[in-house]
């Protein structure tokens, strides 16, 4: 059975001042403060919300 792809994010600048909307999308991917790594499923809903707060978290392959 083949894994599924995953992805890292890392928290890289604090969402303090961000848009409230911006916030809450680094709250869904995990993150809870300053350069936190997760890892994540490679899905189009993961993929959207780190896009969207691309000026704050770094993504790389995992």
């Amino acid at each position: 059975m083949a894994s599924k792809k995953q992805i890292k994010v890392t928290l890289v600048r604090s969402p303090i001042g961000a848009l409230p909307s911006h916030r809450e999308c680094v709250r869904g991917l995990g993150l809870k403060r300053m350069h936190q790594t997760v890892t994540l499923e490679d899905t189009p809903s993961v993929r959207g919300m780190a896009n969207k707060v691309n000026y704050m978290v770094r993504v790389e392959e995992a």
